[in-house]
Formats: C-alpha cells, sequence, structure tokens
C-alpha cells in the first residue's frame, strides 16, 4: 500500500516511452521509425499537467516520433538517449528542482529499476517481466501503450484529491 504522505509529495510525473507511453514494438519504413501512442495516455498527461504537475519522459533511444509526441503533448522536459538512467535522473531533478521523492516514475525495464527505485513511487507496467516488482511500489493493471500511463495518473489525482476540480469541466 502506497501512503497519502507519499502520494502527497508528488509533483512530477517521469515516463518511460518504449514500452510505457508505447507498447514495446517499432515497425520501420524507409527511413520513418513508426511508434504507437494511445490517445488516453495522452489525455491523462494533460490532466496531470492541468493540476499542476510536470510531466515529461527519461528514455533510452532516442526519436523523432518521441520528440513529435512530446511537443504535441507539452511536455514539461524530455531527455532521449539516456543509456545511463540512474545519471539522466539525477540531471532532471537538478535541472527541474526536484527531489526524488517528488517524483513518480514509470518504467517497464531493467534499465528503469535505479531511478524507479530512487523516486517516491516506482511504478511498472503488467506486461513488464515479474523481476521489475522488486524495484517498484505498483504494477498497473493495464500494459504499457494500451492505458497503463493514464490508469496511473488517474489513481495519482485521485490519491491527491485533485479529481473532482479536474472532472468539473466535463459534467452537464
Amino acid at each position: 500500500m502506497i501512503s497519502n504522505e507519499k502520494t502527497g509529495k508528488i509533483k512530477a510525473v517521469v515516463l518511460d516511452i518504449d514500452g510505457v507511453l508505447t507498447d514495446g514494438r517499432m515497425g520501420y519504413s524507409a527511413g520513418d521509425e513508426i511508434k504507437f501512442f494511445h490517445v488516453r495516455d495522452g489525455h491523462g498527461i494533460k490532466l496531470a499537467m492541468r493540476a499542476g504537475l510536470k510531466v515529461g519522459a527519461l528514455s533510452g533511444r532516442s526519436a523523432a516520433a518521441n520528440r513529435k509526441r512530446a511537443a504535441e503533448l507539452g511536455f514539461d522536459f524530455l531527455y532521449e538517449g539516456k543509456k545511463d538512467k540512474q545519471a539522466a535522473f539525477r540531471e532532471l531533478l537538478k535541472e527541474h528542482d526536484l527531489t526524488a521523492e517528488e517524483c513518480l516514475y514509470i518504467g517497464d525495464d531493467i534499465v528503469d529499476a535505479i531511478p524507479m527505485r530512487m523516486a517516491g513511487i516506482g511504478v511498472t507496467v503488467a506486461d513488464a517481466p515479474e523481476y521489475m516488482d522488486e524495484f517498484c511500489d505498483m504494477r498497473t493493471a493495464l500494459p504499457g501503450g494500451h492505458g497503463a500511463v493514464r490508469e496511473v495518473l488517474d489513481w495519482l489525482l485521485r490519491r491527491q484529491n485533485k479529481w473532482e476540480e479536474l472532472m468539473e469541466r466535463y459534467r452537464i
């Protein structure tokens, strides 16, 4: 069980991209990389940002599709091509005046283990390898690229008592 004290401290959500915002598959055509992002994850990100949370990504890979999606959603930060995610996470904390305890980190593979463990709340997606449970506080019910990010953000916004106010604009 994740305490209200822990959820109350969260000011930023750090997302892996491949396997979290996407289902981890990559398609290649004559020069372009194709990725699929879930629209509900995108709306969840916009809701979290509207609630005052910083949201962005920390990815081991660089791709035009990542940059396009980050720009479209207005990410607060995007760190790409970061093979050493621990060092990149520390860089992110410093550059955005955050502590690790103020971050919720969502990852799906062993490269995410250290920042996931460092973060105030570490989350892995449903289809991550079983051994990832050792590094996280929570596993989603939905797999990466299929609404897992939205699942976590809805949960967090409810736990931070921000959900009802966000939903006002959608009520008749």
